[in-house]
């Protein structure tokens, strides 16, 4: 076999596999990423329920103060008792003190009800926090592994572009800069193997005249529709062992 041709398709070999890992690695952020977005809901959830029970607390506090201001009030008010001079004032007075302790009541009920909505919103964020938790150790553990797989596809990928640099610098330059061209052109498919006058690159014909001197293996043939160089690969096969 023509020993340029040899190391093209020997060349095209580990780029198929730089192109195929390069895309895993390029796929790992959007794993990642994927991962997250099912903490990320679940830490929504947990969110949410912690800033509805928050504002439940402080809505409980203000009727609270609102209740000691009430108190304060009908102080004062049973205080002025001793101030009354005429049975009109004091009932007038009487009637002012009920009508503050009909709000302390109405205080005092939407507390209560309050509370109770507290205490729901408390269960429901226990559960959640029970939720989160198990759903942020397992992203922890997927993405640790997503990680672990990245780390080592890139190893690889180390290995393969020095494997790459090694092949290409015996290439002939012209050779190596058409193989270039090729791959630019067909995404990373410049060398095609010819089976049965079909490049198996394009799916079309091969001249019958030009099939039989490239299995011969002898020079850089181009396959007329796609122009990617082209070889026969059991004569390869058969130089190989």
């Amino acid at each position: 076999m023509n020993d340029q041709l040899k190391r093209l398709i020997a060349l095209q070999e580990v780029d198929t596999k730089i192109f195929s890992i390069t895309r895993v690695i390029d796929s790992f952020p959007s794993k990642i990423a994927e991962t997250e977005l099912l903490f990320r809901e679940s830490q929504e959830a947990f969110d949410l329920i912690k800033l509805q029970r928050d504002a439940l607390e402080k809505k409980k506090r203000d009727k609270e103060t609102a209740l000691d201001d009430i108190d304060g009030k009908i102080k004062k008010l049973k205080a002025h008792t001793s101030d009354i001079k005429t049975n009109k004032e004091y009932q007038a007075l009487l009637s002012e003190i009920e009508s503050v302790e009909k709000e302390r009541f109405t205080l005092e009920d939407e507390i209560l009800l309050v509370m109770e909505e507290m205490d729901s919103v408390s269960r429901q964020s226990g559960a959640e926090e029970v939720k989160y938790k198990a759903n942020k150790e397992k992203v922890d553990v997927l993405k640790k592994k997503i990680e672990e797989e990245k780390l080592e596809a890139e190893k690889v990928l180390q290995g393969l572009k020095v494997s790459r640099s090694e092949i290409a610098d015996t290439i002939d330059k012209e050779i190596y800069d058409q193989y270039i061209d090729l791959i630019d052109i067909h995404n990373g498919y410049a060398v095609a193997e010819a089976k049965g006058e079909i490049c198996q690159g394009c799916n079309m014909n091969i001249p019958p005249q030009l099939f039989v001197e490239l299995k011969k293996n002898e020079d850089i043939v181009h396959c007329p529709q796609c122009r990617r160089i082209i070889y026969f690969k059991n004569a390869a096969e058969a130089v190989t062992q």
